[in-house]
């Protein structure tokens, strides 16, 4: 059975100011999210579900149903902010997604095979891909997930604060721990995660990071029924609280309900948090094309 690839594309792009899922940075107008199905094909996955908001699915649907046709099976599902649990209404004045742990979750009726979970606008390389189908054609039992790891300082914008899942390992390259922090940035030759009371903790870059590549078994989507339904229980009306994929992982390591393996892609990452992000990833896509890893046309 060929792997799913899961596109986390509903998220509002605040801090780049428009919709970044299919802001063009190809040589030929392709967006991120094109590099990303475009691997995918390569490295073997045989369908593309994108969770997106409905108030922009046709933008989604026009660009990419035609080129896809033919290529990979493609399937829509909706993350939208009154998507909840029966019991509870959306809260007044709430405008922010409730996070990456809620969008997995809204592609439970789409998806019954193993799968990847990753962020639109992050470009992850083949190699991620690859070593990422590799282990969910072969490891796909109940509660058996995965990641690919990335060092901090090599997923860093030099334009403003990050968020990065900051992961420990054992020998036997299992994931032991993983620490959400939501404000990582750059200052001066230093890297600094500002925590939520205000105080800095000092990083060195060599940090293994989730840059939100999952490797999932539909089981997972129990677990994030029911952990969803208790964090709306104490967050609903709280309107920038989020629930985070890293959160709902590392609580199952603790509970011993499942392992992750972070995976070595050696492949380049590189994405788009803000407007001045945009050059770089144009440059680098640019080197890439040129050395003959893509077309200059994709589809």
């Amino acid at each position: 059975m060929k792997p799913t690839l899961l596109i986390m594309a509903a998220g509002m792009g605040s801090r780049f100011g428009g919709l970044k899922q299919v802001e063009p940075v190809g040589l030929s107008g392709e967006a991120v999210i094109d590099y990303s199905i475009y691997d995918a094909i390569r490295a073997g996955f045989g369908k593309v579900v994108c969770i997106i908001r409905e108030n922009f699915a046709e933008a989604f649907k026009d660009k990419f149903n035609a080129k896809l046709k033919g290529k990979i099976d493609v399937e829509y599902v909706f993350q939208e902010l009154d998507s909840l649990p029966e019991g509870f209404t959306l809260p007044e004045g709430r405008e922010k997604p409730w996070g990456t742990a809620h969008a997995v979750l809204v592609a439970k009726s789409v998806i019954n095979e193993p799968f990847c979970a990753i962020n639109a606008d992050d470009f992850y390389g083949l190699n991620a891909y690859k070593v990422m189908a590799e282990f969910l054609k072969n490891y796909n039992k109940s509660g058996q997930f995965s990641m690919v790891g990335y060092y901090l300082r090599n997923t860093l914008s030099d334009f403003g604060s990050v968020s990065r899942g900051i992961c420990s390992v054992d020998k036997n390259s299992n994931l032991v721990k993983i620490v959400e922090a939501t404000k990582i940035l750059k200052r001066d030759s230093k890297i600094i995660s500002v925590e939520e009371n205000g105080s800095e903790i000092l990083l060195t870059g060599n940090e293994i990071v989730s840059m939100n590549m999952w490797g999932f078994t539909p089981s997972i989507f129990e677990t994030l029924e029911k952990k969803f339904t208790n964090f709306l229980k104490t967050e609903i009306n709280k309107p920038k609280s989020e629930m985070y994929i890293p959160s709902v992982v590392f609580e199952m390591i603790q509970e011993k309900t499942a392992t992750v393996k972070v995976l070595e892609a050696n492949s380049p990452w590189f994405g788009i948090t803000y407007q001045e992000d945009k050059p770089i990833v144009v440059e680098k896509i640019r080197s890439l094309t040129a050395n003959g890893e893509y077309p200059e046309r994709l589809f």
